[in-house]
């Protein structure tokens, strides 16, 4: 188990110590960013991306999962959000570990069952993940569930651009979330309103020029 505290380093002085889960924990509740420095027992200075990129030791007992498969990428993250019907999916809490496992994404952490912390893990295949979409360090999923219901969407915290940017390339099968149509229609909308105003207004302007004349005219 690892016990290595960090202490923060804020505005030249140092607070602390805390272990990684009360540092990811800060993280995810934003009272930390990627970029603070930590200072480990060691001496050893890293940010908390750093620290976070870490792989945890003996994370989520992972001999329990069954079976043997190649892990092809490990990502600290944490649930945000579960969105429609589908997968049932445990509110998990604080820190969880994304793996790409074989032909599945593997989600494992914790998370309350009445007075007790339980740990879990679900399986989501690749193939099912049929939209993704990366906005900074979060990244959002779209699953389908078998059905002609809504897609479930289950949006997660990577931390860091580069971690979500690099789960999103282990979804092959993803293809991007089609942005609403709406936006694109107002401001189409809005240009050729814009456009009919400007011609009314050049018409206008016409017929005002017109009537001057004839008026100067017979004047004369």
């Amino acid at each position: 188990m690892d016990e290595t505290v960090y202490h923060v380093l804020l505005e030249g002085r140092t607070v602390g110590p805390y272990d990684r889960r009360t540092i990811v924990g800060m993280r995810i509740k934003k009272t930390l960013t990627s970029d603070h420095v930590l200072i480990s027992t060691e001496g050893a200075q890293l940010t908390v991306a750093d620290l976070i990129g870490q792989r945890p030791a003996q994370p989520f007992h992972p001999e329990r999962s069954g079976g043997f498969s190649i892990v092809q990428a490990t990502f600290s993250a944490s649930l945000l959000e579960v969105d429609g019907p589908g997968m049932a999916i445990p509110k998990f809490k604080d820190e969880i570990q994304a793996r790409v496992q074989g032909d599945v994404l593997r989600l494992a952490g914790r998370f309350r069952q009445g007075l007790r912390w339980k740990e879990d893990r679900v399986k989501i295949f690749l193939k099912d993940v049929v939209h993704a979409r990366v906005r900074g360090s979060q990244i959002e999923l779209w699953l389908r569930n078998g059905s002609e219901s809504p897609l479930q969407r289950v949006a997660l915290e990577l931390f860091t651009p580069e971690s979500a940017g690099e789960l999103a390339d282990w979804l092959p099968a993803a293809t991007p979330f089609p942005e609403p149509a709406a936006a694109t229609g107002a401001a189409a909308s809005s240009v050729v309103s814009h456009s009919g105003l400007w011609v009314a207004a050049l018409g206008m302007a016409t017929a005002m020029a017109l009537m001057l004349m004839v008026l100067v005219l017979k004047r004369g």
